[in-house]
């Protein structure tokens, strides 16, 4: 059976129990008039999903739609097999985002690069979304999930091609990654900087957009309702910031990507078992393992800071 929490009158949150692990990836269920779903999982958790689903009272068949806030496969990885399945559905997706749930092959590879043999186990398969099923959304774009009608707000950083989505009405922000992770019976911030698109300029600006409409509450994918707003995203910019900071420290001193992935993750051990106790950081490492952040972390700097500090030098014609 799967675990639902009804966190409104219209709107639940099915834990997709992802890893065999509870509440680390959830998908929101928006009843109404439009039954709909933002964030679908992975297709290998979709018949935990759709036993969600029908535990809170719909028949998948009556879902009219599905909004995925970014392409990453712990998103809208099982968002193909469901449309297959269910050709009634809209699936709603960031205009940079929509080719790749129409062919996926693309992102398959580069998800193939961090999760190697694991991600046929972690993820299944991955399937495309029928072309005349993808719905394009750009920034400020309105949507009907539920009986909400929802705004698509642009948030790249963690994603060039990430969408929060805003209810003005409940002032309830389904933030995807740009909020990080934040597991419940934790005040613990997680920033999820995986490769290959993280940008940390764009993230900050990001975060200055959501704080700028006051939610009340943010919906997480990683995982479920915080009210404690704006704790959360302070502790996200500052942990941005200190594990760039470190990583740009130990590329300067020249040390390996390994040694790197093991400051970090004795400082992000420290600071969780802080807060939580001994063994907490387990469930972390489940959805966002420390390496993957490392990486991106790298990837970033060597791609925009160090290209920065070295520009090229420019053209002498008479050379």
């Amino acid at each position: 059976m799967a675990r639902i929490e009804r966190i409104a009158d219209d709107l639940v949150v099915i834990d997709v129990h992802y890893n065999q692990t509870p509440q680390v990836i959830g998908s929101y269920l928006l009843l109404g008039e439009r039954p709909a779903l933002i964030e679908t999982g992975p297709t290998s958790t979709l018949e935990t999903l759709l036993a969600g689903v029908r535990e809170a009272g719909v028949d998948p068949r009556d879902l009219r739609a599905v909004a995925v806030t970014h392409i990453h496969l712990d998103h809208a990885g099982g968002a193909g097999t469901l449309a297959q399945r269910f050709p009634q559905l809209d699936v709603y997706v960031h205009p940079v985002g929509a080719p790749h749930l129409i062919d996926p092959a693309r992102l398959v590879t580069s998800a193939g690069r961090l999760y190697g043999d694991a991600l046929h186990r972690l993820f299944g398969d991955v399937a495309p979304v029928p072309e005349r099923q993808v719905k394009v959304l750009n920034d400020g774009d309105p949507v009907l999930l539920g009986s909400r009608r929802l705004v698509a707000l642009d948030t790249p950083g963690h994603a060039s091609h990430h969408h929060a989505f805003w209810d003005p009405s409940s002032a309830d922000l389904f933030t995807g990654d740009i909020a990080g992770v934040a597991l419940p019976g934790s005040r613990y911030v997680r920033a999820p900087t995986p490769p290959p698109q993280l940008d940390i300029r764009a993230w900050e600006q990001s975060l200055a957009k959501l704080r700028a409409l006051h939610p009340k509450r943010v919906l997480l994918t990683h995982y479920g309702p915080h009210t404690w707003v704006t704790d959360l995203l302070a502790q996200l910019e500052e942990r941005l910031h200190k594990n760039l900071r470190i990583v740009r420290e130990g590329l300067a001193a020249g040390e390996s990507e390994d040694a790197i992935t093991r400051r970090v993750r004795t400082e992000t051990l420290r600071e969780i078992e802080l807060r939580d106790g001994p063994g907490a950081g387990a469930r972390y490492e489940v959805i966002m393992p420390v390496r993957q952040s490392v990486l991106g972390l790298i990837r970033y700097v060597g791609k925009n800071e160090l290209a920065d500090a070295n520009p090229p030098k420019p053209h002498n014609p008479h050379n």
